[in-house]
């Protein structure tokens, strides 16, 4: 007999539908076979679903020739998650379970020995799937209800134990689905223990760091060991505004195809922070492998990317930080398909100015020569730098400043105004959007789908804008304009430079209410790329 049960699979951070077609045949050498590019974790699925309904009190029919199909047969089928629509399969095809019960379900969920239903990643994006194909009952482990729930349209039961699938099929009209509300669980408040009221002095750096979380800007810390780099850092999350209902889908999306949501959790509810050791390869930066997973920039997308002691990391490995900082996602491409993972973070990079960390201190001298300390500064290509709009000198604090106590702005207040900063961008550029003034910007970087099928321009701040929002919003008055130009022809700056130099002008002028961008906006921009001219020349 041949039965047919509906699941799902990943494919880069998206789901696609996958039919486990399963028969069951007289045969005089009892074999299961399963075909469709299983990889090995599916191949072993046949084992455990033996096991499982076995030990389930079930009826596994060990005398048949078992064929499992799962297609479409041309795309490769990885992980456990399989194992429970291939069972139900089995226990359809052997009349166990009736084949109307199944109809219209989608099932997930990987078998352990004992039957019971352990968690899957990539949940998340199959509950999407099955809103968006018109499918109204999702069946999954109980550890991934929350996450799938949170999608709504879409009825959501979660199950313990294979025994319990049965339960569930024999009267599915009679059991309560799950529904989450992804506001009301955003709407929480989140301490991270970590303020910037504890940093002591650094009020450039701290204003600098304001300027970043208001505009989406990239930054890189210079500074002695122990001038407090990596403290401003790690605090940056704190400034940035909560997480809309999209932000924190498209991040919940990542952290799920990559197993690395909480079990039991419904969304990513903070803004990620991702500090990755220098070490790391090309492929956990951006993404890839055998199996292509998400790289540490799509981790950090809609929040940080922290990379410290910047030099140590590999050359080949900064280079390939180039695309996502410019175009906001990463491209892998592979021989069967070409996987693209958003990548919208802000970098946050922090070094120090020559190897023993004392070049330019005014409390201790530099023990390197001037060709070493070159060597070391040349490891950060110009292309790079050109990508990071802010270059902030962080100074050493002296004795007075660090005996006093902390008198800096609380994270809550500096979090305020950047959110007021953010506002105006976004209602500056969905304006835009729904007036139909940059349709083409609008069909190049995609729309952002909402919960109730709104949609919001994927420009969201300053940082993202492209040449013609920067041509309509950042336009300088007759003094701006002189003092940019002497900048740019005395510090010999890239277009790219000027460029960014604009977008930082813009927020500046956000941040203090401004419509228009005049001379103070400007000064303070251009004074943001004088480190990199100091220091690389």
């Amino acid at each position: 007999m041949l039965a047919v049960v509906e699941s799902s699979a990943i494919l880069g951070v998206d789901a696609y539908g996958v039919r486990v077609e399963v028969n069951v045949a007289p045969a005089q050498i009892p074999q299961i076979t399963i075909v469709g590019l299983p990889d090995a974790a599916v191949q072993e699925s046949k084992e455990r679903v033996r096991a499982a309904i076995k030990n389930s009190g079930l009826s596994f029919p060990a005398d048949r020739k078992i064929t499992i199909n799962l297609a479409p047969a041309d795309l490769r089928k990885a992980g456990p998650s399989f194992d429970l629509p291939i069972a139900v399969g089995l226990l359809v095809a052997t009349g166990q379970i009736s084949e109307e019960s199944v109809a219209d379900a989608v099932l997930v969920g990987e078998l352990s020995l004992d039957g019971s239903v352990r968690p899957v990643s990539g949940v998340l994006p199959i509950a999407i799937w099955a809103r968006q194909t018109g499918r109204r009952r999702l069946i999954v482990p109980a550890a991934n209800t929350r996450e799938a729930a949170i999608v709504g349209e879409v009825d959501v039961y979660p199950v313990h134990t294979l025994a319990d699938v049965l339960i569930l099929l024999a009267d599915i009209g009679a059991a309560t689905a799950v529904r989450e509300d992804p506001r009301s669980i955003l709407g929480k408040p989140i301490d991270s223990g970590l303020d910037f009221s504890d940093v002591k002095g650094q009020a450039h750096v701290k204003r600098a760091l304001e300027v970043a979380a208001a505009g989406g800007h990239n930054v890189l810390l210079v500074g002695s060991p122990g001038s407090g780099k990596t403290m401003l850092a790690r605090r940056m999350p704190t400034i940035l505004p909560p997480f809309s209902v999209e932000e924190s889908l498209e991040v919940t999306k990542l952290y799920s195809v990559s197993g690395m949501l909480p079990s039991g959790a419904a969304l990513v509810t903070q803004r990620p922070f991702r500090a990755p050791h220098h070490t790391i390869s090309n492929a956990g930066l951006t993404g890839g492998g055998a199996i292509p997973r998400p790289g540490e920039v799509s981790l950090a997308h809609h929040g940080v990317l922290f990379l410290d002691e910047l030099p140590e990391f590999d050359r080949n490995v900064l280079e390939v930080l180039r695309q996502p900082l410019e175009d906001g996602h990463v491209t892998i491409a592979r021989a069967a398909a070409a996987l693209t993972y958003p990548a919208k973070f802000t970098l946050v990079a922090a070094m120090n100015p020559c190897p023993c960390g004392f070049f330019g201190d005014t409390m201790k001298a530099c023990s390197c020569s001037q060709g070493t300390v070159g060597r070391y500064l040349q490891k950060i290509s110009g292309p790079l730098l050109d990508r990071i709009d802010l270059h902030i000198e962080v100074p050493r604090l002296k004795h007075d400043e660090l005996t006093a106590p902390p008198a800096g702005e609380s994270s809550a207040a500096i979090r305020a105004r950047v959110e007021a900063a953010r506002l105006l961008q976004r209602e500056r550029f969905e304006s835009e959007a729904r007036l139909g003034l940059d349709r083409q910007v609008l069909s190049e970087k995609g729309i952002v789908a909402g919960m109730g099928g709104e949609s919001v321009s994927s420009v969201y701040c300053n940082a993202h804008m492209g040449a013609r929002q920067i041509l309509r919003y950042c336009q300088l008055s007759g003094d701006a304009k002189m003092l940019l130009s002497a900048a740019i022809t005395q510090m010999n700056l890239s277009a790219r430079a000027y460029d960014r130099i604009l977008k930082v002008a813009r927020t500046i002028a956000d941040l203090g209410g401004e419509e228009n961008i005049g001379v103070a906006q400007i000064a303070e921009a251009v004074q943001y790329r004088a480190l990199d001219r100091k220091l690389w020349g």
